[in-house]
């Protein structure tokens, strides 16, 4: 059986541009976070532009978003749910998020 764990996620207070830049700055995690932008998602299901990625490369740029502050990653059931942290980072560094998430381009797939 499976056991659905909380994992660590920085305080508000603790969210750094520099690793939201960072984290944002990967067309893939972008895109993940454009996703959601949409609301929370079953992390299973997200990413359906890339039904073929690795479990490890998916898995790795969840963490690179929840370790960023950019995302929560909280168990549901036997899955997990992810969502956006829009107020925190609205809250730490005003309209940053909405520049990100509709500036120019488009998520891979798409």
């Amino acid at each position: 059986m499976e056991i659905a764990f909380d994992l660590p996620h920085p305080a508000r207070e603790d969210i750094e541009l520099s690793q939201v830049l960072f984290a944002l700055s990967d067309p893939g995690r972008l895109a993940i976070a454009r996703e959601l932008a949409a609301g929370p998602a079953e992390a299973a299901s997200c990413v359906p532009w890339a039904p073929d990625m690795p479990k490890a490369t998916k898995s790795h740029m969840m963490k690179v978003l929840r370790e960023a502050g950019v995302i929560r990653n909280e168990p549901k059931g036997r899955g997990r749910l992810l969502s956006l942290r829009r107020a925190d980072l609205e809250a730490r560094f005003p309209g940053l998020l909405d520049a990100i998430l509709n500036a120019g381009g488009s998520p891979p797939g798409g």
